[in-house]
């Protein structure tokens, strides 16, 4: 790990060069780029936005005072949990997660508690969250320390999570235990904030950067830590972009504009120039770096774009590059992947809390065979975990069609304007 004061010195040095002050107006070309449908991830987004959803619910449930939920309190859910199916439908869909019984005093109202698997499967994710609740907390820092006032709304973080991997409650269970990390503040609007209570150095280096420490760009790597260079992003252009000389033409340009870490003040940049675009990039790069699926909504990124110092438009930004982004309209509703993150529709490193929902999804899927039948035929506990595990572990490579294989060249409209259901919305049924 480099010393985090000679990197800021190098980048002032850099940034004060004559040479790169003229690189913040230079005009490098763009070319219009048709949007490339990608089957495998958006294949990824459809079957995890109802594995969130089922989550979410354990989660409801869970805190549920009477450990379980009737049909009338989770009836206007469904725009909430991002469902193309009422959440009565879909609770019944899931009979290995969610068992249905009739209300104690009204016999016409269902209701729905956790089975015994559910709550094995949240045991062992509870597990995960305590052994790996550094890494969270790490994670937590490294986005409040991206944030302008280092400090980001709860209700945008209780919408992010899931992505981040944080654990339900977050506010209650994780932050009062590191107060020299966190700490609860009001904001001007009278909104509660999570600030940042100390700036932690050995937490300012990028993904990018860490990423580049070693192996065959080690060499590069310590040219840029003496300002002698900068830093490429990785790049997998749908198939056919990498050969158009335009294209070429354009990103060997861009990739040539310093690398400004996430991390770094940004107010001494142009906001109207080719640098301040390229600090852009590496901020929604290291967001998207953080989260647990290497992805997440664009809604939640628009909630923080001011903290972030992103631009208004900043969808376009996805669309410009999709080298590094994958922009997916699934699911009724926008969402940005890391590309780097994945091969052939699967992450490339998962993080443990990836491998428990996988489990819980191969559970949900089994439950597929049960529903509408007698609860008596559905298999033990013990079996439906083991089934579990060696669906985990014995998973195919070529369940998902390779990413460079199925591509659909389409136009595509960014609507930078338009906007999905609202992070206001999604933070009142988190606590509910």
């Amino acid at each position: 790990m480099f010393k985090a004061e000679t990197f800021v010195s190098s980048i002032k040095n850099l940034l004060s060069h004559p040479q790169i002050q003229h690189q913040q107006w230079r005009s490098i070309v763009k070319v219009r780029l048709k949007w490339v449908k990608n089957r495998s991830l958006d294949h990824v987004i459809d079957t995890e936005t109802d594995l969130k959803a089922a989550c979410l619910l354990k989660d409801a449930i869970k805190r549920s005072p009477t450990g379980f939920l009737t049909a009338k309190s989770f009836a206007d859910w469904q725009k909430l949990l991002g469902l193309t199916v009422p959440v009565l439908r879909f609770l019944r869909r899931y009979p290995t997660l969610f068992e249905e019984f009739p209300h104690p005093r009204y016999a016409n109202l269902p209701c729905f508690r956790l089975t015994g698997t559910a709550l094995l499967l949240d045991s062992q994710e509870q597990s995960i969250h305590k052994a790996h609740e550094n890494d969270t907390v790490e994670r937590l820092s490294r986005v409040l320390m991206m944030m302008r006032s280092r400090t980001a709304p709860l209700q945008s973080l209780h919408s992010l999570k899931w992505d981040l991997g944080l654990p339900d409650n977050f506010e209650k269970v994780l932050i009062p235990k590191y107060p020299d990390h966190f700490s609860f503040v009001k904001a001007p609007t009278g909104f509660s904030t999570l600030r940042l209570a100390r700036w932690r150095e050995e937490f300012a280096v990028s993904a990018l950067q860490r990423s580049n420490e070693g192996g065959e760009m080690g060499d590069e790597y310590r040219q840029f830590k003496r300002g002698q260079t900068t830093l490429a992003f990785p790049m997998n252009f749908p198939r056919g972009y990498g050969a158009q000389k335009k294209v070429r033409a354009w990103m060997e340009e861009f990739q040539k504009l310093p690398y400004i870490s996430p991390y770094e003040d940004s107010r001494h940049i142009d906001p109207n120039s080719e640098l301040m675009e390229k600090r852009a990039v590496g901020v929604l790069h290291e967001f998207l770096s953080l989260t647990i699926h290497k992805k997440t909504k664009r809604n939640y990124l628009r909630s923080l774009r001011e903290e972030l110092n992103i631009p208004h438009k900043f969808t376009r930004l996805f669309t410009r590059y999709p080298g590094i982004f994958y922009l997916s309209l699934k699911c009724k509703t926008t969402t940005v992947a890391l590309k780097e993150g994945y091969r052939r529709g699967k992450l490339v490193n998962p993080h443990p809390l990836v491998r428990i929902r996988q489990k819980f999804y191969h559970v949900m899927r089994t439950g597929l065979l049960y529903r509408g039948k007698d609860a008596n035929l559905i298999p033990r506990e013990d079996v439906l975990l083991k089934d579990s595990e060696n669906s985990v572990e014995d998973k195919e490579e070529d369940e998902n069609v390779d990413d460079d294989e199925d591509e659909e060249y389409e136009e595509f409209g960014t609507g930078d304007e338009s906007d999905e259901e609202t992070s206001d919305a999604e933070d009142d049924f988190n606590k509910k």
